[in-house]
C-alpha cells in the first residue's frame, strides 16, 4: 500500500513538473535566453576591457619608447589621448611623463588632467591619493595655504601610506613661509603616526631638533 502511494505521489510530481513546463515554455524560453545573453556580454566585456587595457598598453609603450624632443607635438597629443582613456594604470603614467619632461607649460592644464584621474578614472584608493599628493607637490610653490590644504584634505583625513608625505609637505610649506608654529604642528603629527614612512620620520626629526625644538 505503502509503495502504491509512493509511486502515486510520484506520477503526481512527474505530472505537475511536466504539466507546468508546458504551460510556461515560453517564460522559461525567455529565463534561458537572458541568462545565456548576460553571459556573453559578461564575459564579452571582460574580453573588451582586457583588449582595450592592451591597446592603451602598447600606445604609452610605444610614446614614450620613441619619445625624442624633436617629436614633442605628437608624443604630447598622444599622452593627452592616454590620459583621457581613464586608463588607471597608464593614464597616471602618462602624466607624469609629462610632466618630468616638461611639455606642458601651463600648469592650468595640468592641473585639469590631475582633475581627470582624480575625479574620473577608476583608480585604487592608495594610487588616487598620491596622484592627489603629486598634484599637491605640483602647485605647492604657486598656491595660498587654503588651496593646498583643500588638496591634500582627502589624505590627511585618511590612513594612507602617503599621509606622512602630506604632512611633511605642509610642514616644508609653512616652514619655507617662516610659519614655524603651523609647521611644527604637520611635523609633530608625523612623529605620531604607526606608519609613517621610515625616511619622512627621519627627516621630521631632524627638522623638529634642529630648527624647532623649544
Amino acid at each position: 500500500m505503502d509503495e502504491e502511494t509512493a509511486l502515486i505521489d510520484a506520477n503526481t510530481r512527474n505530472e505537475k513538473i511536466k504539466n507546468f513546463l508546458v504551460n510556461n515554455k515560453s517564460r522559461i524560453l525567455t529565463i534561458i535566453i537572458s541568462i545565456v545573453v548576460l553571459l556573453l556580454l559578461f564575459f564579452g566585456y571582460g574580453e573588451y576591457k582586457k583588449r582595450d587595457r592592451i591597446s592603451v598598453s602598447d600606445e604609452f609603450n610605444s610614446l614614450t619608447i620613441g619619445y625624442n624632443k624633436e617629436n614633442n607635438s605628437k608624443i604630447l597629443t598622444g599622452l593627452i589621448n592616454v590620459i583621457k582613456e581613464k586608463n588607471p594604470t597608464y593614464s597616471p603614467l602618462a602624466l607624469y611623463f609629462i610632466i618630468d619632461n616638461g611639455l606642458i607649460e601651463d600648469k592650468g592644464q595640468i592641473n585639469q588632467y590631475f582633475d581627470i584621474l582624480i575625479n574620473h578614472t577608476p583608480l585604487d584608493d592608495e594610487i588616487e591619493n598620491l596622484v592627489i599628493y603629486k598634484k599637491a607637490l605640483f602647485n605647492a610653490d604657486n598656491i595660498e595655504e587654503a588651496e593646498l590644504l583643500e588638496i591634500l584634505k582627502p589624505i590627511n583625513n585618511s590612513n594612507s601610506v602617503w599621509k606622512s608625505h602630506s604632512l611633511y609637505l605642509l610642514g616644508e610649506y609653512f616652514y619655507s613661509k617662516g610659519e614655524k608654529q603651523k609647521a611644527k604642528e604637520f611635523f609633530d603629527q608625523i612623529s605620531n603616526l604607526e606608519n609613517a614612512n621610515p625616511d619622512i620620520r627621519i627627516q621630521t626629526e631632524k627638522r623638529l631638533r634642529r630648527d624647532l625644538s623649544d
